[in-house]
């Protein structure tokens, strides 16, 4: 089998695309449904899987944007089981083809959610997804700071530039395709290399 059948069979090198954004999003503006699904579409579109925080709002938004043209979403929850993460998280399970029960709430959701992306961006977000957005930074991840009719895109470009350290691994931009392009080219440069067989 060469490696090309086995990358279709298994998917191994499928990129990993994490999405941050704020669970509560009545300051997201009224474009940002459907801004935060056609990033979904474009995730699946361009064959990555979609990783999330298994929440609702933006997140959730892009999830059923990737599910609608037959995407893969995989949500890490902040909870240990699917009875705490529906009952006491109040979280969703729609839209997810596998859910990770991660059983150390958000702050450490979030470190697990983000170290297994190959790429982080964010859109309208809130503290939550300036945490992940810092993990990232810290980590050396390609970053995506997806622009919409929210503030979080000028906060994120603002953290940046007070941090006192060059990063070129982030993209800014407010069209979907330029953003998952931009980010595959960024995570192909950060591979390893392609499986051999």
């Amino acid at each position: 089998m060469d490696s090309k059948n086995f990358y279709e069979k298994h998917g191994h090198q499928q990129y990993k695309i994490c999405i941050s954004g704020a669970a509560e999003t009545g300051h997201c503006g009224v474009d940002a449904l459907e801004k935060a699904k056609e990033l979904g579409r474009e995730i699946a579109r361009q064959g990555a899987v979609l990783i999330s925080g298994a929440t609702t709002g933006f997140p959730l938004w892009v999830a059923m944007g990737a599910k609608e043209v037959g995407g893969i979403s995989i949500g890490f929850s902040p909870a240990s089981s699917e009875k705490e993460h529906v009952e006491v998280y109040k979280l969703p399970v729609d839209y997810m083809d596998l859910i990770v029960y991660t059983g150390f709430g958000y702050a450490g959701r979030d470190l697990l959610l983000t170290r297994s992306s190959d790429a982080v961006i964010c859109g309208c977000g809130r503290v939550g997804t300036i945490h992940e957005f810092t993990i990232a930074f810290e980590d050396n991840k390609p970053l995506g700071i997806y622009e919409g009719p929210w503030e979080m895109g000028d906060q994120l470009k603002e953290i940046v530039a007070k941090s006192h350290r060059v990063n070129n691994n982030i993209v800014t931009t407010d069209d979907p395709k330029k953003m998952v392009e931009d980010i595959m080219t960024m995570i192909k440069s950060h591979k390893v290399g392609e499986f051999k067989m």
